[in-house]
């Protein structure tokens, strides 16, 4: 019994032995918290896009039209919504549904008086998804029908692989978007002066209308302090999204805009990126051609031609060694009425003969639409002439004629 009992205690400590050694990391495998940083910041983001603000070209990319949650970055959406719909300077009402919310928040309570402007800016400094609520509420009537905004918002810029759900980034399967949408849907949204200021500040003081306390608002988007260049814009966060963020920095006249979705390292990924492309990419002054014809053709006006400009005066992105070319093309079948600054067409960028991007064409004048009536008649009145004297020649040939 005791050769069985000392048996099974050498195989234990022989067992124990390879159990711990297998066990055991390689030294290689042991990090310090240094270490471990440095690790993490290998990790590429799941997807990423670098985009020239004015004229939409693709500076960098990783999976940029993968379908992804975005998170609070949502935000920046509901903040076009509420600027283009609604009044700054509304008072708000807050409702216990808005007060409820789940996640970030700027701590609004129900009955509580504030501004849409106010608002706004928990919306886009703090991430409150209780201003988000409160938001859609005001300027939509519901979060239904502010969210049905929001979608036919994202088709009129172009984001067309974007879908919303809610107006706060809260977790749901069909709330997502794509890195390139989300620069599609940030490059407009910047040009809307008071969004810019919103999301460019750092720090807010607001109080509630008629409340004894103020709430001090601080951006969660530390690239504003970390990077001298960024200008904004909004930063989030959920486990299922992991870590996203939008950004936008100028330096030289060129505004860049960033997006990382699923990005552990998003800080020094947008400050990377942004070094890069700054130092690789300058800026050329963009002018149509003037061997190229700016000349379009509109059906039923008051005239038949009118002539195309450029919609703003910019410039374009190259690299070293890139040449670029225009070809001007228009819409087909343009009908008038056409007013004053209506897109008519598009002025192709092709460098190094590929196309990369374009500008926009528009009318530089109103045509009316024509006098539909006496041009009609004036037409078949001459035909009618016509048929008359051809049938009168047809009679009498020459005869008449010395």
């Amino acid at each position: 019994m005791k050769k069985i009992a000392s048996l099974w205690i050498v195989v234990f400590c022989i067992f124990s032995f390879y159990s711990v050694y297998a066990e055991q990391p390689d030294d290689a495998a042991i990090l310090s918290a240094e270490e471990e940083e440095a690790a993490k910041m290998l990790v590429p983001p799941q997807s990423a896009i670098v985009m020239e603000k004015e004229s939409g070209r693709i500076l960098y990319e990783i999976n940029p039209r993968q379908k992804l949650p975005m998170a609070s970055t949502t935000k920046i959406m509901t903040a076009i919504v509420a600027l283009e719909k609604g009044n700054p300077a509304d008072n708000v009402t807050i409702s216990a549904a808005a007060e409820g919310v789940e996640g970030s928040s700027m701590y609004i309570r129900q009955g509580e008086i504030m501004s849409l402007e106010e608002l706004l800016y928990g919306l886009m400094l703090c991430s409150g998804n209780d201003a988000a609520v409160a938001i859609a509420e005001h300027v939509g009537g519901n979060i239904e029908q502010f969210v049905q905004m929001m979608n036919q918002k994202a088709q009129e810029i172009g984001a067309l692989d974007t879908h919303f759900d809610n107006p706060n980034g809260l977790p749901s399967d069909s709330h997502y978007s794509t890195a390139y949408d989300m620069a599609l849907i940030t490059a407009y949204g910047l040009k809307n002066a008071t969004f810019a200021k919103i999301v460019s500040t750092r720090e807010m003081t607001i109080s509630g209308y008629g409340k004894q306390y103020v709430r001090q608002l601080v951006n969660h988007n530390k690239l504003l302090k970390m990077y001298p260049d960024c200008i904004g814009v909004k930063t989030g966060f959920t486990k299922e999204a992991g870590r996203c963020l939008v950004s936008a920095a100028k330096r030289d006249g060129m505004t860049l805009i960033c997006v990382t979705l699923n990005a552990p390292n998003d800080w020094d990924n947008h400050m990377s990126f942004y070094d890069e492309c700054f130092q690789k990419f300058h800026l050329q002054a963009i002018e149509i051609p003037k061997d190229q014809n700016t000349t379009f053709s509109i059906k039923g006006g008051a005239v038949r031609e009118s002539t195309a400009v450029l919609s703003h005066q910019t410039a374009f992105p190259l690299t070293e060694g890139e040449t670029i070319d225009t070809k001007v093309e228009f819409q087909k079948d343009i009908q008038a009425p056409v007013m004053a600054g209506t897109v008519v067409g598009k002025l192709k960028i092709l460098v190094n003969g590929s196309e990369t991007g374009g500008m926009e064409l528009i009318a530089n004048e109103e045509i009316p639409v024509g006098n539909f009536a006496f041009e009609n008649i004036s037409k078949t009145l001459l035909a009618e002439i016509e048929d008359v004297y051809q049938f009168w020649l047809s009679l009498f040939g020459n005869k008449f004629v010395k």
